[in-house]
């Protein structure tokens, strides 16, 4: 995809930046007059999750208060800019005059001055209001809309002197109860309108101030982003910025509908995505903010993974290379310390992980079709390939730690992207061959990050019959070195089983889970609930080595029975 900027809106007239405003003290930051370059200067962005949009308060979902500190560790690590979102419903008052509290407009300044202290551009908003009341403006249109634009009249008129640093969002993911898809359109345009209204009315730095106008839900289809360019184009403002969030493919996301592996589907997604981002506001001199991104169900690292890492991986190579080459700028959703920054140590929860989004920014990596090679430890072992991704790179070898490995010997690459490991290199690389990883091997390439191929000694798990209840119910599971990929449901005619009726492929840690440590596969009681009682269903685990295993479950009552099906 080519890049085309075109000039601004056809007929609209640039407001220029406030004269004389002073950079907040220690700030060495100088914004850019044009929308367009001011955004690109923020990329990359970086989300202060789950802290000042926590539900009541800052401390509520995990996470603790944000400090001066936080904002040096982020801006050490590269980034340009922060989007600092806010729920303000606990901290307002739901009547005339919808005051909010003055104790809480402070911190929220205080966050957002430490912030642009570290030289960072900041992206200010109203958050989870907007499922909490916003999302009632359909049917108690003038109340809801009063308090919306006495939120944005007070925010105006705290942040009215800060510098051209501070970026404000009208609302975060917008829905609308009880309306049509016309009346949506009509009340999202009103809701960006307005604050777009207030936010310029209120003078000082606010006349200049750049202002993000987001779609349904943040959602980058082409109709709503047809009809935030008409608010745009409309409002006739060149200190514009369209804000749309991506997560991916949903069934690979969160690992549904059989989204195990980020395949063509995921892929064509994500390009489509980014391609009408172009088309329907890059080309046409608006910027783009991906206000949040990454992957619905990956990290969590209190969970299991339902995301295999190396795929995974992919996503965030791909993301970043088609985000730079459509020139829009990105904010990595981070909810905190159970995903990627450890909020209490500032340290990386997966460094390894925030190497590839980091390297992203700036280069490709190389990939490949799968992170690893699985050995059947019952079975003598024969030549493994694998699929070399180059992403325009050249391949430069095979490594085990500091030792090259010998082309001709140990690998043999055909036609520049089949990668073939010997047999003779895996037998003596595999060792004792117990069951997980034996070795991991590192694919190296002219740049980028190196692609980890980990050589797997396993054989077919096996499952176990066991009786249970509907609230605690887990299958006995002799892993043997494989991991669980994904599980189908059927009743017996062929029809879906469980809360996913939509697909046979059930939602990873939703529908089960595995339990490698205890030996294990849980199936949760939301998904035995939703099977019929006294019907046998048919469950097919997947697991990443390509085996497939059967098993029965029957509910009766609050009684579940699991039987193994023997292979015939």
């Amino acid at each position: 995809m080519a890049l085309f900027v075109a000039l601004g809106l056809a007929g609209s007239t640039a407001l220029a930046a406030p004269g004389g405003t002073e950079q907040q003290a220690g700030s060495t930051v100088r914004v850019p007059a044009r929308a367009m370059d001011a955004v690109a200067a923020m990329q990359p962005s970086w989300n202060l999750g789950n802290t000042l949009d926590a539900i009541p308060d800052e401390t509520s979902w995990g996470n603790p208060k944000a400090t001066r500190e936080l904002f040096k560790t982020i801006r050490a690590q590269g980034f340009r800019s922060v989007r600092i979102p806010v729920t303000w419903s606990a901290h307002q008052s739901a009547t005339a005059p919808y005051a909010v509290d003055d104790a809480y407009m402070n911190r929220v300044k205080q966050v957002v001055d430490w912030a642009q202290a570290e030289n960072l551009y900041v992206v200010l908003n109203v958050h989870h209001d907007s499922w909490q009341w916003i999302s009632k403006i359909s049917t108690d249109h003038d109340n809801v809309l009063a308090r919306f634009d006495a939120l944005w009249t007070q925010i105006s008129a705290a942040f009215r002197d800060e510098p051209r640093t501070l970026l404000f969002e009208s609302v975060n993911e917008p829905s609308f109860e009880k309306a049509t898809a016309a009346q949506k359109t009509q009340l999202m345009d009103e809701l960006n309108t307005s604050f777009h209204k207030i936010v310029r009315a209120s003078g000082g730095g606010n006349k200049g101030r750049l202002l993000v106008l987001t779609t349904q839900g943040g959602t980058p289809s082409q109709d709503l982003m047809d009809d935030l360019y008409t608010t745009i184009k409309s409002l006739n403002d060149r200190q514009l910025v369209a804000t749309v969030h991506y997560y991916s493919w949903y069934p690979f996301s969160v690992n549904v509908a059989g989204g195990t592996h980020y395949d063509a589907a995921a892929q064509n997604d994500l390009n489509d995505a980014f391609a009408r981002m172009r088309d329907t506001f890059v080309a046409r001199g608006i910027p783009v903010y991906v206000g949040e991104y990454g992957l619905l169900g990956y990290p969590d690292h209190n969970h299991p993974s339902r995301v295999e890492r190396g795929e995974a991986l992919k996503y965030f190579e791909h993301f970043g290379y088609t985000a730079r080459l459509v020139g829009v700028t990105t904010a990595l959703w981070d909810p905190g310390t159970w995903a990627y920054l450890n909020r209490e140590t500032q340290k990386w929860t997966d460094p390894a992980l925030f190497a590839w989004i980091k390297s992203s920014w700036t280069t490709r990596s190389g990939t490949a079709s799968f992170d690893k090679v699985f050995l059947e430890k019952k079975e003598p072992i024969t030549a493994k390939d694998l699929t070399l991704n180059l992403n325009g790179t050249t391949f430069r070898g095979l490594w085990h730690g500091k030792t090259k490995l010998v082309e001709g010997r140990d690998y043999t690459l055909f036609e520049r992207s089949r990668l073939v490991l010997t047999a003779g290199a895996l037998t003596r690389l595999s060792g004792d061959r117990e069951y997980g990883v034996n070795v991991t091997l590192e694919a190296r390439f002219s740049r980028g990050l190196p692609w980890r191929i980990e050589v797997v000694t396993y054989d077919d798990p096996v499952l176990s019959n066991t009786t249970g209840k509907i609230d605690a119910f887990t299958i006995p599971t002799q892993y043997k070195g494989d991991s669980l990929a994904t599980m189908e449901a059927r009743y017996g005619d062929g029809s879906n089983a469980g809360q996913t009726d939509w697909t046979p492929y059930q939602e990873f840690n939703m529908a089960f889970s595995p339990d490698y440590p205890k030996g294990t596969i849980i199936l949760t009681p939301d998904f035995l609930k939703a099977l019929r009682d006294g019907e046998q269903v048919t469950l097919t685990f997947h697991f990443y080595s390509g085996t497939k295993l059967m098993y029965h479950v029957k509910k009766s009552g609050d009684s579940i029975t699991g039987t193994a099906v023997k292979e015939s």
